[in-house]
């Protein structure tokens, strides 16, 4: 039987032993855009912190190298971060 495919963590090195979510830690899901499926840590973050959302570095989004993709909460699900665009 196949092993579940570990979640990684935005930011985790890709040659990291472990990319995935460590005990003790607060993530939110991305959903959307390019960094789909990540989990970002936000422990210790604040609930304002949380309301206004992440400006992430993303390669892969619209604006390339140096460009980000901007998540913030939705309806529904606290645990998400929902893709809202990217940013030169």
């Amino acid at each position: 039987m196949a092993q579940p495919l570990e979640r990684r963590v935005y930011g985790a090195d890709h040659d990291d032993p472990d990319p995935g979510p460590q005990s003790g830690h607060s993530y939110m899901e991305l959903v959307g855009g390019p960094l789909d499926g990540l989990l970002l840590d936000v422990t210790g973050w604040s609930a304002d912190d949380l309301a206004d959302g992440a400006a992430l570095i993303a390669e892969a989004g619209q604006f390339g190298v140096g460009g980000r993709a901007l998540y913030g909460p939705g309806a529904g699900d606290a645990s998400l971060f929902h893709w809202e665009g990217d940013s030169p």
